[in-house]
């Protein structure tokens, strides 16, 4: 066994967050190519979202079978098969030419984003940090990790401005590529934590199951995916389809951009610029009070923040706001979640156990992204799915209340 390193910043904590950063850019930028794509060839607006959906639900489920094989054959091998899942995904999506094609090639993107996202690098950033540090590198990991939702988004719209959309996906499959490079630096210690080093994966998959918290972080994680997806994937398209009603408002031209698309680009860079704070304060305050109350908090936060939005007149203004207000929140759920699940099951399974934690993450989004355009193409509009994300965001705020917080093997008996 190797010993906990006591400081926070690491190379391995460095090279992971990298990692996550340019996965997560190439992931957050595909609602930029919504409008271009369904342009070019006729589509309805549910054609290219149900791709979208669908790289979402494979993500959920490659993401607990990518934990499983980084804990079997090693993290890096782990990653280094996403990375070879995104690329390829994204170099077939570019030769697409109907929404068949577009739908199926997403399961691939879908099982890249698995291999090189939160499941994996998070279970790798958890061994190796101190006991003391976990909670905060966690949140130093989704922060910088969520970094590539200020740069992808912005990125995507500027090169569509030089480029057809099929070149962008494959400059960002090269892009994919390049994170190669980073391996070498990645690993994590095996952490010899006694009890755990005792159980098998079969047996710690027994307990999780037939304990009720297990149950409720699972449900609960489900609105984030929903509320996440839909935002990241229909935001820009309906800032841009809105722009008709907040043309000519002075703020435009002060945050640098017109009343085309690049507004909503910009608002999905500004939700990452938010998140940096949000996820880092999560970490900070995730080892000094109880996770599941905090999670608590960032839900009912949520709902509030969307509930005033859609009952506000659209402009600049409230846009920017909303962006920076959801920001704050957007991923403080993912170190605090995959913090709870270390500390209640161990550390040892926690990226296959995060995994299945995350499968109802990514059952909300792939519901977020689908509803949002199947909705648009019924009534025109996405005042619907705003409520129902509202819904579940109030659901998730309950069902955390009564999670028992304590390492399982520490419990009394009933």
């Amino acid at each position: 066994m190797q010993p906990q390193n006591p400081r926070l910043i690491t190379p391995v904590l460095v090279a992971s967050s990298l990692i996550l950063m340019i996965g997560f850019a190439v992931r957050a930028s595909f609602g930029v190519f919504q409008i271009p794509i369904a342009a070019e060839f006729a589509w309805a607006r549910s054609d290219f979202s149900m791709a979208i959906a669908i790289q979402n639900l494979a993500w959920g489920i490659g993401q607990p079978i990518f934990g499983a094989i980084a804990e079997k054959v090693g993290d890096r091998k782990a990653i280094l098969l996403g990375i070879a899942f995104y690329a390829v995904g994204l170099v077939l999506s570019s030769y697409a030419i109907t929404p068949g094609q577009h739908q199926f090639y997403a399961l691939f993107v879908g099982f890249g984003v698995a291999g090189t996202g939160f499941g994996v690098v998070l279970a790798i950033v958890g061994r190796a940090a101190s006991d003391e540090n976990r909670s905060m590198a966690l949140g130093v990991a989704t922060a910088i990790g969520s970094v590539g939702q200020i740069i992808g988004p912005p990125s995507a719209e500027y090169l569509l401005t030089h480029f057809n959309w099929s070149v962008v996906f494959l400059i960002f499959a090269g892009v994919m590529v390049s994170t190669i490079v980073l391996l070498p630096i990645i690993s994590a210690p095996e952490k010899d934590m006694k009890p755990e080093l005792e159980e098998t994966l079969s047996q710690i998959l027994k307990k999780a199951f037939y304990d009720p918290s297990f149950t409720l972080i699972f449900l609960g994680f489900f609105s984030c995916g929903f509320q996440l997806a839909f935002v990241t994937a229909h935001f820009p398209a309906f800032v841009t389809e809105m722009c008709s009603a907040i043309s000519g408002d002075g703020l435009l031209a002060d945050i640098g951009v017109d009343t085309t698309s690049a507004l909503g680009a910009f608002a999905i860079a500004l939700i990452g610029a938010a998140n940096v704070v949000g996820t880092i304060t999560a970490g900070y305050f995730g080892k000094r009070y109880k996770k599941k109350n905090l999670l608590a908090m960032i839900y009912t936060g949520r709902t509030v923040i969307a509930i005033i939005f859609i009952m506000l007149p659209m402009t600049p203004l409230t846009v920017v706001t909303f962006s920076i207000s959801m920001g704050l929140l957007w991923l403080a759920s993912v170190p605090l979640t995959s913090g709870l699940v270390g500390y209640i099951y161990g550390l040892r399974y926690m990226g296959t156990l995060y995994g299945i934690v995350f499968f109802s993450h990514q059952l909300g989004s792939f519901l977020g992204v689908w509803l949002g355009g199947a909705l648009y193409d019924i009534y025109g509009s996405y005042t619907i799915v705003w409520w129902v994300g509202i819904g579940v965001g109030a659901f998730s705020a309950i069902v955390h209340m009564p999670i028992k917080e304590l390492p399982i093997g520490s419990r009394q008996p009933v």
